[in-house]
């Protein structure tokens, strides 16, 4: 029996007649009937086209409107229609006993309404008459082949020639012979792969293929048995282009340089295409008898023919049907349309996927109650059973195969894959199911899968699938965690170093995931590995120093890192390193803190880079001593350490040296604290630095910054609490004249002392005394609480403050004097003024010198100037130009005192500081702070009275600051 009666029969196609488009009354529904003498047709950018026996040739588009043009005088014998251009290749006769021409149309141009010719040649050179068996062209127009047959009585061979060029341009191609045989040509098929071309040649008795891309066209015999005209096609890229050739036994299927797999299709086939993977092989029923000349050249007889169409991925039949004698079978419209000699069009539609599926299914269940039928009679009907169940198992393979060749979308694939997979997880098939899941990865949830593995005997199955979910990276932290811990489980070690050690650009899971999982599984080793592979530096850190206690590689890998990730994991990692290994880690902070450079960085290529420090102080906790190191170093190398650097430090030797018990030790500690207290670098944190002494009891520090702050006072304080009297009076000597209530403070401390302190109270009041610091009356308040003080000890001062005072008092009658006789002097002159007239003996002008003529002007001062020269010189008609200067002086002053009658602010400030503050008091007694006085003067009469008003009172200005 024939191969393919053993493959299964469905009917993926329905069948119908093509009809008229119904009219505007409704009317129609016949059949559709194409013109008589139809003898070629082909199909293509959105049209069926035929040929007929008159010359003509025919457009029918999907609304089914046919037109026509002629195209020929005679007949057509040859279409070949391209499917992406608008081109159309025909091979007709115009006279008798002539080679048929060739003519190339361009059907989206237009001669007088019909499509335009680009070019007419003959189909073979020369002219010997021959008959054109087949044409086909290359569909980047560059290629034609045409096949012949000699026409001549007893003779049967044939030819190819080949044109090669633009095929619609006469002057850009060229024609040539390419092939010449003793028997026909039958079949011609161009095949592309990348840059390369290949034209399969079929005759009667062999194949051959012809290299086009490389000159001389080398050929290959790939078979010595041939086919008939129409039998040949070449497939789509779903059978990898492969050139068919079916003959009355066999169908072959060819490569350009082998031949490949065949299927035995018996009977004598008449017509072959290749439509979606699909190949449709039209044959003679095998009921009739062929009659034909050569292989299928009988088309004409009135016999039933059978249309085949196979699957040949998956092995089935899609469509058989019985048709009267078939003109051809053209692809449009995603349809398969039939012609029969009657002029009728058949239309095979392709079901949908879903539908074929259902299809199988009912094979599948009549196929089972066929075995159930077959079986009734058995007694082992349950192994019958089994077989049917077995068979059940195949229709998910075959419906697999079914969608893949129909390119069914991913989910629709998916979805048989799952229920493949149920069926074979219900069975037990636990291995077989899990490919099958394994299958829906990317479009089924992976926690339907993993429910139904978790169980520890199928724990295997559950890490093969986990392992390809992380393959195609689409697994999350959840899946990473359930397939570390199914290694673990397993305790497979060798699958779990693969695992994780993929290459960087491969890793397909959550790295950190990792990490977790294998540390709490107590994989430190490959968590290691993981976190420095992946440059997670927390987590290898982590390990070493809290799981493997390796304190010495963390401290190293820290070594390794940048500087900001080695200061961040020393800053959080420290104090653990310090505890354990506080030699490496005190040597690793002083290079991070001064030019750190990575330990790989070894030719120094990159800018070092220094940490802050002072951050790094509370590393060193129970660590004085390495502290101590640490800071002394940074002090050395970098002088513009923070600040926080030297407070440490200072603090450190001030504890060494107030707990160290060796004297010469301590003498060294105090002279190293002092000399980093003299450094200058405690300027802006004195208060921070006179604490850490106080504190310590660290006296000559002390003292030192009391010095460098100007605290005096607690200088002088600091000596009276220890009662070294002669440092209170050497204070008071050096900072005195800084600081004039040193010397009070001292009297008064002196003067509490019960012990006999004459010769410091002595010293104390001839200080007072010279400087003039304190009134008398106080110095002898203050000494009055002294009981060993006696009045001898302020005899003398007493004696000479009363004589200053007298010479004082006696200076001041004698000014007071002096101010009386001159006030009595002005106002006497200011009634002269008043009262008598003023004679102007001016012979010259005060301002140019030379003789006073008139008009001239005079002033009460004295002063007299030409009219012009007061004009050209004075600044006010009202003033007199030489005496304006001294009296805005005057005014000045008198504004200026004006001003601060009222800074009471000022007048406490020079009272305090004042040696002298009587004399502060009474200067502002004479600006009036204490008694405000305001002059008021009766308003003039006239111009006149007002001009003599103003000069008298600018003599009186004039004459009281020639006065003082």
């Amino acid at each position: 029996m024939a191969a393919y009666l053993q493959w299964r029969r469905f009917v993926f196609f329905d069948r119908e007649t093509v009809k008229e488009p119904s009219g505007l009354d409704g009317a129609g529904g016949k059949p559709f009937a194409l013109p008589p003498g139809i003898a070629v047709c082909d199909s293509g950018r959105g049209s069926l086209v035929f040929g007929d026996m008159e010359g003509q040739i025919w457009f029918l588009p999907r609304s089914l409107q046919l037109s026509s043009f002629q195209a020929y005088k005679l007949r057509v014998t040859h279409l070949y229609q391209l499917k992406q251009h608008s081109i159309l290749v025909s091979v007709g006769e115009d006279e008798e006993g002539i080679n048929p021409l060739v003519k190339v149309w361009n059907l989206e141009k237009r001669d007088g309404g019909n499509p335009l010719c680009t070019r007419i040649f003959p189909a073979i050179p020369g002219n010997k008459p021959t008959v054109v068996s087949c044409l086909t062209v290359h569909e980047n127009l560059n290629f034609m082949a045409i096949g012949n047959l000699s026409p001549s009585p007893g003779f049967a061979d044939g030819s190819v020639v080949l044109t090669k060029g633009d095929i619609t341009r006469d002057r850009h191609s060229k024609t040539q012979v390419l092939h010449e045989g003793s028997y026909p040509v039958t079949g011609l098929a161009f095949r592309q792969s990348g840059k390369t071309t290949h034209l399969f040649v079929v005759t009667t008795e062999n194949i051959q293929s012809y290299m086009l891309s490389v000159k001389d066209y080398p050929h290959l015999e790939l078979d010595t048995h041939g086919c008939g005209l129409r039998c040949s096609s070449l497939s789509d890229p779903s059978q990898d282009l492969q050139f068919i050739v079916a003959g009355n036994e066999c169908v072959y299927l060819y490569q350009p340089d082998e031949r490949g797999p065949c299927f035995a299709f018996e009977g004598q086939k008449l017509i072959v295409h290749w439509y979606r993977g699909y190949l449709i092989i039209v044959s003679r029923d095998r009921k009739t008898s062929p009659k034909s000349e050569f292989a299928g050249n009988e088309a004409q007889n009135s016999d039933k023919q059978v249309l085949n169409i196979y699957d040949l991925c998956n092995k089935f039949i899609a469509y058989s049907s019985i048709f009267d004698d078939i003109v051809d079978v053209l692809a449009e419209w995603g349809s398969l349309y039939v012609l029969t000699r009657d002029g009728k069009i058949h239309v095979l539609q392709e079901k949908d996927t879903q539908t074929k599926l259902e299809a199988r299914k009912s094979v599948l269940l009549f196929v089972s109650a066929l075995c159930l039928q077959d079986c009734a009679g058995s007694a082992d009907w349950k192994v019958e059973l089994f077989r049917s169940m077995l068979f059940r198992k195949n229709l998910f393979e075959m419906a697999i195969n079914l969608a893949k060749s129909h390119h069914l979308d991913s989910d629709g694939l998916s979805e048989i894959f799952r229920q493949y997979g149920d069926h074979l997880y219900n069975k037990g098939n636990h291995d077989g199911a899990i490919q099958q899941y394994i299958r829906t990865i990317g479009k089924l949830e992976p926690s339907y899968v993993i429910r139904k593995f978790l169980d520890a005997q199928r724990i295997h199955n559950l890490t093969a699938y986990l392992q390809t979910l992380h393959l195609q990276s689409l697994a999350n932290a959840d899946h990473t965690t359930l397939l570390l811990n199914c290694y673990t489980k397993l305790k497979d070690s060798s699958k779990l170093e693969e695992f994780i050690k993929t290459s960087e650009s491969e890793v397909r899971f959550d790295v950190e995931t990792a990490i977790k999982v294998l540390r709490q599984a107590g994989y430190y080793s490959h968590a290691v590995y993981l976190a420095e592979k992946h440059v997670h530096h927390e987590w290898y850190l982590k390990i070493q120093l809290e799981d493997i206690k390796n304190y010495q590689e963390a401290l190293r890998y820290i070594g390794k890192l940048p500087f900001d990730q080695a200061e961040s994991n020393m800053k959080r990692y420290g104090k653990i390193l310090m505890h354990h290994v506080p030699k490496e880690t005190t040597e690793l902070l002083k290079i991070l803190c001064t030019d750190y450079q990575p330990s790989g960085d070894s030719e120094g290529m990159l800018e070092g880079k220094k940490a802050n420090s002072e951050e790094f102080i509370p590393v060193f906790a129970n660590n004085s001593r390495e502290l101590k190191a640490f800071l002394e170093h940074m002090t050395e190398v970098q002088a513009d350490s923070p600040q926080g650097v030297y407070d440490t430090l200072l603090e450190l030797r001030l504890q060494n040296w107030a707990h160290e018990q060796d004297e010469q030790i301590k003498e060294k500690l105090h002279n190293e604290a002092l000399t980093l207290l003299k450094s200058g670098r405690f300027k802006t944190v004195f208060d921070k630095a006179l604490v850490l002494c106080q504190m310590h009891s660290f006296k000559d520090g002390v003292l030192y910054l009391y010095e460098q702050g100007k605290l005096f006072q607690q200088i002088m304080h600091y000596h009276m609490q220890n009662e070294q009297y002669k440092k209170v009076i050497e204070v008071c000597e050096l900072y005195g004249d800084q600081e004039a209530c040193l010397w009070e403070q001292a009297l008064g401390y002196f003067a509490r002392k019960e012990e006999d302190c004459k010769e410091y109270i002595a010293a104390v009041l001839k200080h007072i005394e010279n400087k003039n610091l304190m009134p008398p009356l106080l110095v002898v308040q203050t000494l009055a609480h002294n009981s060993t003080a006696t009045l001898s000890v302020i005899k003398d001062y007493l004696v000479n403050k009363l004589q200053k005072q007298s010479r004082q008092i006696e200076q001041d009658e004698q000014r007071i004097q002096k101010y009386r006789e001159e006030t009595t002097r002005i106002r006497k002159e200011i009634e002269e003024l008043k009262a008598s007239p003023k004679i102007f003996q001016k012979t010259k002008c005060s301002i140019c010198t030379s003789a006073l003529e008139l008009p001239s002007v005079h002033f009460l001062c004295g002063h007299s100037f030409h009219q012009h020269c007061f004009e050209s010189y004075s600044e006010s008609d009202s003033e007199c130009p030489t005496c304006m200067p001294e009296n805005r002086k005057v005014m000045d002053m008198i504004r200026a005192q004006e001003q601060k009658r009222d800074l009471h602010d000022q007048f406490q400030h020079q009272l305090k500081c004042s040696n002298d503050g009587f004399s502060v008091v009474a200067d502002y007694f004479g600006r009036g702070v204490f008694n405000k006085l305001t002059l008021i003067t009766d308003l003039p009469v006239g111009k006149a009275a007002a001009t003599i008003e103003a000069g008298l009172q600018r003599e009186l200005l004039t004459h009281t600051k020639r006065s003082t």
